[in-house]
């Protein structure tokens, strides 16, 4: 993408996988280009703190804190809290770090004493150094219900603590009606310096999903003048981490891009695929550009940013494409 020195690009993002490819974005971007709208749907309350996994997924990415060889929580982290939780015979489930804890405390805190969760969030984010904007997808309390063979479960329940076995048969986001979608994306959807919208290679149904259900943020997105793309997070018939696949397989589609592309349907200007994938192209019904979007490597994830892009860019520059593009999305 030229011109990158002035663009704004948006980027849609849950944890692990979307995290990699915002630091990506926020790594060739200039400083403030970047807004990553974070998934707040896997938010919960554990032993009287608040948890916001995925906004510290992105949060310690951007700021160079995250560990890249677990994929998630703080690089150098120490377990001794835990170990005492369990000596103790406490509920110890779900792991927190010591480094980790110091970000759940001080949230609790704030949002305790009014605080709304987008200010503590922008407040933690200047504090480590970030350079883009983290912005969580509401303030409102919004919490990812899955529907399984087993009744309904929490997300962490179901993530965490069942390790993702029992069967999708469908999700919910308790408190998405009375949810509202911050004020600055919906003016950054607006604005004419927009580059392009990224829906990065996270869970569509845990992740992004919860995003899209705001009030007001899928309308805002289909209207927006930018290229929509998405990353597929299917690599080859497989997820690249977590249970899309299996979710994929148990809500009756088939494992692959285009499946992806499908359950975005109407709102997506292009999708990127990884080399592997190169065969499905043709049953894609979106432009389509092929490249290696697997991150193992920082080097990587810049990669990846920049194809994606210059992707964005040509779907802008290309009339024909562009215009048809946005009366799909508009139909």
């Amino acid at each position: 993408m030229s011109a990158r020195s002035h663009a704004k690009v948006l980027a849609l993002s849950g944890g692990v996988g979307g995290a990699k490819l915002a630091a990506g974005l926020d790594g060739i971007l200039h400083p403030g280009g970047l807004t990553v709208l974070v998934n707040t749907g896997d938010d919960f309350e554990h032993l009287a703190l608040h948890v916001s996994p995925d906004i510290d997924s992105v949060v310690y990415a951007l700021s160079g804190r995250n560990d890249i060889e677990r994929g998630w929580g703080r690089a150098d982290e120490t377990w001794q809290f835990m170990g005492a939780l369990r000596e103790l015979a406490g509920d110890d489930w779900f792991s927190l770090g010591d480094r980790d804890l110091a970000m759940h405390v001080l949230r609790t805190q704030a949002l305790r004493q009014g605080e709304a969760l987008s200010a503590l969030t922008a407040r933690a984010a200047a504090a480590l150094g970030i350079r883009s904007q983290v912005v969580p997808m509401t303030d409102a309390p919004v919490r990812t219900l899955v529907h399984t063979d087993e009744g309904a479960l929490a997300f962490q329940e179901y993530f965490v603590r069942r390790k993702c076995v029992p069967r999708v048969t469908g999700l919910c986001f308790e408190g998405v009606q009375r949810a509202m979608a911050p004020s600055a994306v919906l003016a950054l959807l607006r604005d004419p310096a927009l580059a392009a919208v990224v829906l990065c290679p996270s869970n569509p149904f845990l992740s992004i999903d919860p995003i899209l259900a705001v009030p007001g943020l899928r309308d805002a997105l289909s209207a927006c003048e930018a290229p929509v793309v998405a990353v597929s997070p299917i690599i080859g018939g497989a997820a690249v981490k977590g249970p899309t696949a299996k979710i994929l397989r148990e809500l009756g589609h088939e494992v692959s891009p285009a499946a992806i592309a499908e359950h975005y349907a109407g709102l997506l200007d292009g999708i990127v695929i990884d080399e592997e994938d190169r065969d499905l192209r043709a049953r894609i019904a979106i432009a389509t550009c092929v490249t290696r979007t697997l991150m193992t490597r920082t080097d990587e994830r810049a990669s990846l940013a920049r194809s994606v892009l210059d992707f964005a860019a040509t779907l802008r520059d290309t009339p024909a494409v562009r215009g048809g593009c946005k009366q799909m999305r508009q139909a």
